[in-house]
């Protein structure tokens, strides 16, 4: 069968073009590859299938190219792919456009969200035929083979007769070793390494990808959905087959790689086994991975830097330890500050912190407690993000009971916490607090880590424009700008996100709303590209 699968991605997560191409001929792009379909295309390919797959991040493949492809090839099932609640819109826009040129082949849309809402996606957007809840390797193999009689594919939810039917859920696979490497050379994209800061910060030039070598996390924080979609159980490739795929992705040129486990640093042993196996083979691939502060695999940590572990992030979340205990971090000041304090002294190059600002119950003195400790923390980056509430999170679930979101009217959208929950600091203090406060930051760093700052800075200067980086440092100290009007605001969401709040309020618009805008902003950028 020939099956197209389509990665999804919300405009605010697009990849930012990087210069040139590879060597290869491929558009180089900043960003994460999409391992999800890569995955699924190496399962249908060995199982005998044609795949071929898109990626929303490529701009020579517009929904126009795809839809067309679409049309004169006539694949026996369309997938698409995406995660996040923000990309669910741009899902349904391309689902309908599918459908307006074949009313016969078959669509499926798959991924967390899609998983956590399968009956109500389906009922809301009739043109998708299934939505698959779960794992997709085994379900698409089962699904393309029974296409025509999908009652017995397990974590398929579909309609009969009008009616939504959900097939008994599919068992959690413990054995991931079963699978190929994701296809990655089938996708005519590089991509290059790089880190989520306020502008395109580039790492290095070497050609990137990513690595899934577990999958879930146990722990209970509230905001997350994870645990409810890997039904709160942590899952494991062996050190084997790890070691294996980087071999693999020796072969192919790859120069970095990040791993995208939720939580990498869980089992000690396996860990241990993977740096073994790195530093025997001559590690020549840098990589990337992130996990908890209270993880009891601190003790190999060196072990990772010498196996060529240059990046390591862990979810600090806050300053504050009434929030970190509001949010079920089940961490503490002291675990956050002895993680950081050894990654750094084991030399890994880089080390990350992801805090949340807007967080419920949170107050100035909180907030200002955050900055404060991130600043004291040898950290060499990190980002403050405003805390948001998606379905399927235990924090959804307490706003469902105060009855500050909808579970009928909601159920698709995603809201600020700081916009809905009357215990959050309004945005305007969140904002003005966060500026302050990466000023402090700023400030600090250079006088109590100034040989750390430099070395960070020296890297950025290797690969970025230096304009970049002396905007990276100097704007925390810049005025605040004047606002963009509504209209600019939602269209430049919806095409080029320049403003990453505008992205819960697009899951808030209705379907004609949403299309009409990108449609104006379409409209708009082909006027201005011919005299550009």
């Amino acid at each position: 069968m020939l099956v197209f699968l389509i990665h999804v991605r919300d405009p605010q997560f697009y990849a930012v073009p990087a210069d040139g191409r590879a060597e290869n001929g491929n558009l180089r792009i900043m960003g994460f590859p999409p391992i999800g379909i890569m995955s699924l295309s190496a399962v249908l390919k060995r199982a005998g299938h044609e795949c071929v797959m898109f990626d929303q991040a490529n701009s020579e493949t517009p929904n126009q190219v795809i839809v067309e492809q679409i049309r004169t090839r006539r694949p026996d099932l369309v997938g698409l792919s995406f995660l996040s609640t923000t990309s669910y819109p741009y899902a349904k826009i391309l689902a309908r456009q599918i459908r307006a040129v074949d009313s016969k082949v078959r669509v499926a849309i798959g991924g967390v969200f899609a998983t956590l809402n399968a009956p109500l996606v389906k009922l809301q957007c009739s043109e998708v035929d299934f939505v698959c809840r779960g794992d997709g390797e085994q379900l698409i193999l089962d699904l393309v083979d029974q296409l025509d009689n999908p009652a017995a594919v397990a974590g398929l939810t579909w309609a009969r007769d009008g009616q939504v039917v959900n097939n008994p859920d599919r068992a959690v696979e413990r054995d991931l070793d079963q699978w190929p490497f994701p296809d990655r050379e089938s996708l005519a994209l590089d991509f290059i390494e790089s880190m989520p800061l306020d502008v395109p910060t580039v790492l290095s030039m070497d050609r990137f990808t990513t690595m899934q070598t577990s999958r879930g996390c146990p722990w209970p924080c509230v905001f997350c959905d994870i645990p409810v979609f890997n039904q709160s159980k942590w899952r494991s490739r062996s050190p084997e087959h790890v070691l294996a795929e980087f071999n693999h992705l020796k072969e192919h040129g790859y120069g970095a790689v990040y791993f995208v486990d939720d939580h990498f640093l869980l089992q000690p042993k396996r860990i241990e086994a993977i740096c073994k196996g790195l530093i025997e083979s001559g590690p020549t691939i840098h990589w990337g991975c992130e996990g908890r502060v209270d993880s009891v695999a601190q003790h190999l940590f060196p072990a990772m830097a010498k196996a060529n572990c240059r990046t390591l992030m862990f979810g600090i979340e806050s300053g504050s330890q009434k929030i970190l205990d509001r949010l079920k971090k089940e961490q503490t000041l002291k675990e956050v500050e002895t993680a950081v304090t050894n990654a750094k002294r084991a030399g890994i190059e880089i080390v990350h912190g992801f805090f949340t600002v807007g967080n419920p119950d949170e107050t100035v003195a909180d907030l200002r407690a955050t900055f404060d400790f991130a600043a004291r923390l040898p950290l060499d980056t990190f980002n403050f993000n405003r805390l948001c509430v998606y379905r399927g999170t235990p924090l959804w679930q307490e706003y469902v009971r105060r009855n500050l979101v909808d579970e009928a009217r909601d159920w698709f959208k995603y809201f600020k916490c700081s916009e809905i929950d009357p215990t959050c600091l309004p945005g305007e203090v969140i904002n003005r607090e966060r500026s302050a406060g990466f000023r402090r930051i700023f400030r600090y760093k250079l006088l109590h880590y100034p040989l750390q700052t430099v070395r960070l800075l020296r890297r950025f200067t290797r690969f970025m424009p230096m304009r970049d980086v002396v905007y990276l440092i100097l704007k925390p100290f810049f005025g605040k700008p004047r606002g963009p009007t509504a209209a600019e605001t939602l269209s430049r969401a919806v095409e080029h996100a320049e403003l990453k709040d505008s992205a819960a309020a697009l899951t808030q618009v209705s379907d004609a709303m949403f299309e009409q805008a990108i449609a104006e902003s379409q409209a708009q950028r082909a006027l201005i590209q011919p005299g550009s």
